[in-house]
């Protein structure tokens, strides 16, 4: 096949299981030919489906599908202003779509386009969460007894909110993967001196030390019940003071975590430094940067241990491979970010690079339901404690359109927005 152009760009909106997903579907003028990504920000779905439709379709339709890389250049600039996760998701979408019908055409896994297998498979990590040590604790046997290695584990901070704990009083849900249920709120309770009453949040209250407390009390239980050959991960997520940060990543070396994750934001990257100077605690950060030059100076200076992209945030595979390559140079490894709000099909393209990259780390795993499995068939399979490609061509998945359209995006009070934590005086705390 030659000039093979693009004849259409469709925009898949569908929820099947509580998460707004957004799949692009790249069809060709070569009959049957088609390809499919992910474009998935799921805050603001609508907006990344109105940036393919209304500025992506119009500027790609009649371009040729094998000019990956011009394409892939031409749209990120196409805007003027570039960046954001709302154009980059767009571009995701395509650059996916382009890399499926590319390995179509060649009838070889993106992987072997890439350059071929640095692995057989993936090895990934899964999320035990609960209201108690003893909760995570019975979370994590069970993920220990279906064949995992590496498990995250986060649990409830009595009387506040706590990411990544499910479930639990006072604790928020939104962090929990391995499933693909939405965000449950734990409601908390804030004053209003004004007119001196109490009001309901619902994002809840967080309170840095109660959470670093409960966090450490966690990680001495899980050494205790299950010694030091299992590895252990968390997840702070921006939420502490970056002071703090900097003593928590001390206080948690003893416990020889795989990484500590996220534990500034992105606005407080010079306290990496820090961190990096005063212990050995191995760092992963990245899902909240948008542009590939954000990351560039963390690589450089060994600041981060773990590459954390979201692969569709950043622009899709093109610019996630080049990243993976300077990383190699490094020593710094990747760990793409892999919750439940990415679709199978952002999962399938974070396998094929895992697969071929051979600075690969680990795997962030969700699980998905079987309605989301069945609208997705060649969704990624997981199996003893690693994730397996299908070995098919392209990115090996595909979408069931008619089953997509019977699960529309149900009406959301805000928008969707993430809901918002407050600290006890009732001021904001980052997501």
């Amino acid at each position: 096949m030659s000039n093979v152009t693009i004849r259409d760009i469709k925009t898949i909106l569908t929820e099947p299981d509580n998460i707004r997903l957004v799949i692009v579907k790249i069809e060709t003028s070569e009959p049957g030919l088609y390809g499919v990504g992910c474009a998935t920000f799921t805050q603001r779905p609508t907006a990344v489906a109105a940036a393919i439709n209304d500025y992506l379709r119009p500027f790609l339709i009649g371009r040729n599908v094998a000019d990956i890389e011009d394409i892939w250049q031409s749209s990120y600039v196409s805007s003027y202003w570039r960046n954001g996760p709302v154009l980059n998701n767009a571009l995701s979408g395509v650059d996916q779509a382009l890399w499926d019908i590319k390995g179509k055409m060649a009838s070889m896994p993106v992987y072997d386009l890439l350059g071929g297998r640095a692995r057989e498979a993936a090895p990934v990590y899964v999320h035990a969460s609960g209201g108690s040590n003893e909760e995570v604790g019975d979370s994590i046997q069970a993920f220990v007894e279906q064949g995992f290695h590496h498990v995250r584990v986060q649990v409830s901070t009595p009387g506040y909110a706590t990411y990544g704990n499910k479930g639990a009083a006072g604790g928020s849900t939104s962090g929990n993967h391995n499933t693909l249920e939405g965000p449950i709120a734990a409601t908390s309770w804030v004053r209003d001196y004004d007119e001196n009453k109490m009001y309901a949040h619902p994002g809840g209250v967080f309170e840095p030390k109660p959470y670093m407390r409960s966090a450490l009390g966690l990680f001495e239980y899980v050494r205790d019940r299950f010694g030091y050959g299992l590895e252990i991960l968390h997840d702070v997520h921006e939420r502490i003071p970056p002071i703090l940060g900097v003593w928590f990543a001390k206080e948690v070396e003893k416990y020889q975590l795989f990484f500590l994750e996220d534990l500034f934001a992105p606005e407080d990257n010079a306290y990496f430094r820090m961190v990096r100077e005063q212990c050995t605690t191995p760092i992963a950060m990245g899902e909240l940067w948008n542009s590939p030059h954000e990351v560039i100076p963390m690589i450089q200076d060994r600041l981060i241990d773990f590459i954390r992209i979201h692969v569709s945030q950043i622009g899709g595979i093109t610019p996630a491979k080049k990243l993976s390559a300077m990383g190699e140079l490094y020593s710094v490894r990747t760990a793409w970010h892999g919750p439940g709000d990415t679709s199978p099909v952002g999962h399938a393209a974070n396998l094929m690079l895992n697969l071929n990259n051979y600075n690969f780390g680990i795997q962030e795993a969700a699980i998905p339901p079987e309605r989301t499995r069945e609208m997705f068939p060649g969704t990624p399979t997981l199996k003893d404690g690693m994730m397996w490609s299908n070995g098919k061509p392209g990115l090996g998945i595909d979408i069931d359109e008619e089953m997509a359209a019977k699960f529309p995006f149900k009406e959301r009070e805000f928008g969707g927005a993430w809901d918002t934590v407050r600290r006890a005086d009732g001021s904001m705390v980052k997501p």
